[in-house]
């Protein structure tokens, strides 16, 4: 009798375990969240760490490459790897061109242009008047 008991305890114990065993284990699968995942994203020019800072100027790496030169039609990324914001902004500092302005770019953001037309662009961060580059554009 002892032996029968122990046997169907233990076949109730399956029963029900391995259901709550497979419920429990799915509710506790590591799944890694889209938010904790880094985006990486692929630019032309890059706004390094630290470029906030002046010194960046005197390497000429605010924007890598500072100087881009491209085909008429084609585009330009900016990506700001930075922990502070910047922009792009076409002209010079205290001379605006407004043929492109990203706004505030925060940190892992971008900005895209498409060039029309063949010609010199220059451009600057409008929080950082040290930060400057140029976009030259060739013929297709």
């Amino acid at each position: 009798m002892e032996k029968k008991r122990i046997i169907i305890i233990s076949i109730i114990a399956l029963i029900i375990g391995i259901p709550l065993g497979i419920v429990f284990l799915s509710q506790n699968t590591v799944v890694q969240d889209v938010d904790d995942q880094k985006t990486i994203l692929k630019g032309d020019v890059i706004m390094s760490t630290k470029v906030s800072r002046p010194g960046c100027e005197k390497t000429d790496s605010c924007y890598t490459p500072s100087k881009i030169v491209i085909k008429q039609g084609d585009s330009v990324t900016w990506v700001n790897e930075d922990v502070a914001f910047h922009s792009v902004t076409s002209g010079y500092y205290d001379e605006p061109s407004e043929i492109f302005d990203s706004d505030y770019l925060d940190p892992e953001e971008s900005f895209t242009f498409i060039f029309e037309n063949v010609g010199t662009y220059d451009y600057f961060c409008t929080l950082h008047p040290w930060m400057k580059g140029q976009v030259i554009v060739e013929l297709s």
